[in-house]
């Protein structure tokens, strides 16, 4: 079982940001934004590109309102969509929050952010769903 299933299983904490029958999505403890979030198919696959139609489809519909409410809660210029898959063996996206191309080089710098300015962020963002 990975760290993510764990996660959406509850017998690890998160900052969740929002849920359903497929997808589960919540903060990255260790962001290189703030409202940097995680989107995690529920079902435990390796690859992003083996996972079935329907959650290919799916995942950017689960995330669309997600990004748009990272968007309006920080005021970034825009919040793209990153994959990498290669520290955590469970399909997942990446939204990340950018201002220019050279937030690209975001995901090797991390912000260090406590517990409690994560319920912030967290608190923030699921305001503005």
């Amino acid at each position: 079982m990975t760290i993510f299933s764990k996660i959406i299983a509850g017998e690890i904490s998160s900052y969740k940001i929002a849920e359903n029958e497929k997808f589960y999505a919540f903060l990255d403890i260790f962001p290189s934004a703030l409202g940097h979030t995680l989107v995690v198919p529920k079902i435990e696959i390796d690859k992003l590109f083996d996972l079935p139609a329907d959650y290919l489809d799916g995942i950017l519909t689960f995330s669309q309102p997600i990004a748009k409410a990272i968007q309006k809660a920080f005021a970034y210029d825009r919040v793209n969509m990153i994959t990498i898959g290669f520290e955590v063996p469970h399909a997942h996206i990446h939204l990340l929050p950018m201002n220019s191309m050279s937030d690209m080089n975001a995901l090797s710098k991390k912000i260090k952010i406590t517990a409690e300015e994560l319920k912030e962020v967290q608190e923030k963002i699921i305001a503005n769903f």
